[in-house]
């Protein structure tokens, strides 16, 4: 049985009149939940406010397309329906996990509740607004792990990719490291002059500076083939070892025939294999080396695009540049768009100035954009980003040639937990959380689609630096 006794546990009821916990007693009845025992399913018309007693009782999604998600009701907390909830049907099924003793209040009583007792009605109100800060907060950060797992698989090919290749390049690095001082004492051993040895250097350094980052010599496949025969030809013709193993490298630095002439007049046939194959290794290493520096330049590059994606070690709101946040976006997303050769076309607007914002948050906002155009369009997508300013706006333009979304369904698409995705694809918090942020900076977006073409238009405003 209810009684003013038991409401005076809770804080909410202590220092109510004797008189009004008794209207509450006559409205309200006490329930007695067993464990497991249901306390309202997911789906079920929102009528009641809990006060819990004794026990506890956890609310969870049960739905198979459920986002998976718990509350727990403890002793002391009051649930369900408060006063000017706009909640019309409850998002998860309740089942007590111990045996549980709560009241139950119809929310019919609440207009008679609120004029009779003014005190509790600003705390259930105020508990009402704990709870929708809780859960705007919960949303915000799941949305930001969904949104981490969007970008984890991607960085990590982007970034697997590059320090592979400095692995395999430091290993291989390694192997000729030792085989070129092998080389070295062999070539040492020759009785060579200095003129001989100087010509060899020489010949050496022009062939690996040939052979750089940007080659100056370059051919392709089928002429490079041609060109290591007609190498393999003449080394075979003046005794040269394992010629075979040594034109690759040669024709990539761009040696050819005339000079290997050259060369072996001036050193002698007997000192060519060994020269040769020194130089072999010295222009597979200088290679190799490069390759590392490229690989770690490009790990470097990724790293700055997360540390400016995510504005680390830097103050919240400051004034940004908005192709810089893209850009990174579009870096960090990078695999995604290769996956689906999907074509980039930027139209910046660079005269655009930079605007007071909070830049992490819209980095969200395009990722978001960005990884719902990916999934819209098919292979061999294009993906256009322009930007241009207005009078006191600066506007961001996402635009796909997917397959666009459906008329009937657009009205909806900022809804919170609204997706067209399939069952486990999409939680339905993207779009939510892109217009609360563009709105949280006093902006606006605005879309417009047909199949082939759908467009999302951001509007912001230009703000002075505060």
């Amino acid at each position: 049985m209810l009684t003013t006794g038991l409401l005076r546990q809770n804080p909410a009821f202590q220092d109510l009149p004797e008189a009004e916990l008794q209207w509450l007693v006559d409205h309200g009845e006490l329930l007695t939940l067993e464990p497991d025992e249901i306390l309202f399913n997911e789906g079920d018309a929102a009528e009641y406010m809990f006060v819990i007693f004794e026990g506890e009782v956890r609310m969870r999604r049960e739905s198979p397309d459920a986002v998976a998600r718990a509350f727990t009701m403890a002793a002391g907390d009051i649930s369900g329906v408060l006063p000017y909830s706009r909640l019309q049907y409850f998002r998860a099924t309740a089942r007590a996990t111990v045996k549980t003793i709560l009241a139950r209040f119809n929310k019919n009583v609440f207009p008679e509740m609120m004029r009779r007792m003014p005190p509790l009605s600003e705390r259930l109100v105020g508990l009402m607004m704990d709870r929708v800060r809780e859960n705007t907060r919960q949303d915000e950060q799941k949305t930001k792990l969904a949104s981490l797992g969007k970008l984890a698989a991607g960085l990590s090919h982007e970034l697997n990719n590059p320090a592979g290749a400095a692995k395999r390049a430091a290993a291989s690095l390694r192997e000729a490291r030792v085989n070129l001082r092998a080389a070295y004492l062999r070539l040492d051993c020759r009785e060579l002059t200095t003129s001989q040895r100087e010509f060899i250097g020489k010949f050496e350094n022009t062939a690996i500076e040939r052979g750089g980052p940007a080659p100056s010599v370059t051919w392709n496949s089928l002429e490079q083939a041609d060109r290591e025969e007609e190498l393999l030809e003449w080394m075979d013709s003046r005794g040269v070892l394992d010629g075979h193993l040594l034109t690759g490298a040669l024709v990539e630095a761009g040696v050819v025939v005339s000079e290997l002439e050259d060369l072996a007049e001036k050193v002698g046939i007997d000192a060519l294999t060994d020269v040769l194959t020194r130089m072999n290794l010295s222009i597979t290493a200088a290679r190799l080396v490069e390759e590392i520096e490229v690989s770690v330049n490009r790990i470097s590059e990724i790293v700055k695009a997360v540390k400016e994606y995510t504005y680390m070690d830097q103050a919240p709101e400051q004034e940004i540049d908005i192709h810089s946040g893209i850009e990174s976006t579009l870096l960090i997303l990078a695999f995604k768009l290769r996956k689906k050769s999907i074509t980039v076309v930027r139209e910046f607007d660079r005269s655009i100035p930079k605007i007071c914002a909070f830049g992490a948050e819209l980095n969200q906002v395009w990722t978001n954009l960005i990884v719902n155009a990916v999934e819209a369009m098919s292979e061999g997508g294009e993906l256009r980003i322009k930007t241009w300013g207005e009078h006191v706006d600066i506007l961001i333009e996402i635009r796909d040639n997917g397959t666009g979304i459906p008329l009937e369904v657009q009205p909806r698409i900022f809804e919170p937990f609204f997706t067209t995705k399939g069952v486990g694809e999409g939680t339905g918090l993207g779009l939510d959380t892109v217009q609360r942020i563009i709105r949280k900076h006093r902006g606006e977006i605005k879309v417009q689609s047909v199949p082939g073409d759908t467009r999302f238009v951001v509007r912001l405003p230009k703000r002075p630096v505060k």
